[in-house]
C-alpha cells in the first residue's frame, strides 16, 4: 500500500472466511465503520468526542481480536459477530458508510473503546462479508438476540 489516499490503496477483504483466516493469523484488528481511512484518519470531526468535544489521540475503533472466553467456539461465528454490529451503519449513516480495519491501538476514549494512533489500514470489509456475517448469525442455535439494528 502507497498511502491511504483513496479506496482503492487498501485491500479488500472480500469473503467472511478471508477474514476469520486474518483472525487466525494476528491479534490486534480494530475496525471502525465510516467514510474510511482518507476521511477517517484526517478530518477533525472523527477524532473528537461527541459528548465534550474533546480531541482524541486518533480515531475511535472496535476490536475484533477474539477473546479467550470464545473458548472452541468456531472463529467464524465471532468474525460474523463483531461485524454484524456494523450491518445497521449503511442504512443509518448513509451509502457511502462502509467498515474497514486496521491495528494499532494508542489509548481508549471515554466510552472505553479502543482509539488509534499511526493507524495502519488494513482492508475494506466488502458488502459481502457483512451478508455472510449476516446469515451466519442467523444460523445461530439458542439464545442469540435480537439485537435491534434498525
Amino acid at each position: 500500500m502507497s498511502g491511504i489516499g483513496g479506496r482503492s490503496q487498501i485491500a479488500l477483504i472480500r469473503s467472511l472466511d478471508e477474514l476469520t483466516g486474518m483472525l487466525a493469523r494476528r491479534r490486534g484488528l480494530y475496525a471502525r465503520c465510516l467514510l474510511g481511512p482518507q476521511v477517517d484518519l484526517f478530518r477533525e470531526p472523527s477524532r473528537r468526542d461527541g459528548l465534550t468535544g474533546i480531541e482524541l489521540p486518533g480515531p475511535a475503533a472496535d476490536p475484533v481480536d477474539v477473546e479467550d472466553w470464545w473458548g472452541e467456539r468456531p472463529l467464524r461465528t465471532w468474525a460474523a459477530r463483531r461485524l454484524y454490529d456494523y450491518s445497521h451503519l449503511p442504512r443509518v449513516k448513509g451509502s457511502r458508510v462502509k467498515p474497514w480495519l486496521h491495528g494499532v491501538e494508542s489509548g481508549r476514549g471515554p466510552d472505553k473503546e479502543p482509539v488509534g494512533r499511526d493507524v495502519q489500514p488494513l482492508g475494506w470489509v466488502g458488502r459481502k462479508v457483512i451478508t455472510e456475517a449476516e446469515e451466519e448469525i442467523k444460523q445461530q442455535e439458542g439464545t442469540w438476540g435480537p439485537l435491534n439494528r434498525r
